[in-house]
């Protein structure tokens, strides 16, 4: 005869309740944290109109303008007059530098001529097999007299900055990889590993 087995409720210990502590912050933060950002950008937004209080209509009015204002130097009347404007700006000290470095910075991930799409490894200490990840930003440098070398740009992880190398082009080796995928990899610290797919795709 079978005798039924009795149940026994799990033994909650404390490094049990602390391991599912932090397994529901691992789920919650990055929601609460997103979502945080979104209603802290949406809210600033609509408060660049603060007379019309209809929510996320200060988004619609910004992405409206960027795309009409992109539309508009598209055209060869209003390119015109605000490469003319340009020029200007790059007259003026002080001022030039900051606006052509912000341009140049937003233009390497948004422009034409993107500047982080060429994801590399870099032998920085080959004796040692130590090795660095990072984008080709300069792939010509023979105007400074460094016919043999390139410019790559290494982001730092968990931070929004990074250091600009001239380095032999022998030292790098291109990767066919997606070029958010790796960008995420090595902000990560190497945490958000890089899928098979992203390997099939250069962009």
């Amino acid at each position: 005869m079978n005798h039924p087995v009795k149940y026994q409720p799990e033994k909650v210990t404390f490094s049990k309740v602390l391991n599912y502590f932090f397994k529901g912050l691992l789920v919650l933060a990055p929601i609460a944290l997103t979502l945080y950002i979104i209603i802290f950008a949406l809210n600033w937004l609509d408060g660049l109109i603060p007379a019309i209080n209809i929510p996320g209509l200060g988004l619609i009015i910004v992405l409206g303008t960027i795309t009409v204002v992109g539309y508009l130097t598209s055209t060869i009347v209003i390119k015109g007059v605000f490469e003319y404007f340009e020029r200007g700006i790059l007259k003026i000290p002080f001022i030039s530098l900051i606006y052509s470095s912000l341009k140049e910075l937003i233009g390497a991930f948004v422009g034409e001529q993107k500047k982080f799409n060429k994801p590399v490894i870099v032998a920085m200490d080959p004796e040692n097999g130590i090795r660095r990840l990072g984008f080709i930003t300069q792939d010509n440098l023979s105007n400074l007299g460094l016919e043999d070398m390139v410019g790559v740009y290494l982001p730092h992880s968990y931070n929004f900055s990074g250091n600009f190398y001239v380095v032999p082009r022998s030292s790098v080796k291109r990767i066919d990889v997606s070029r958010t995928h790796f960008m995420k990899f090595i902000v990560s610290g190497g945490a958000t590993a890089i899928p098979e797919a992203a390997f099939d795709r250069k962009n």
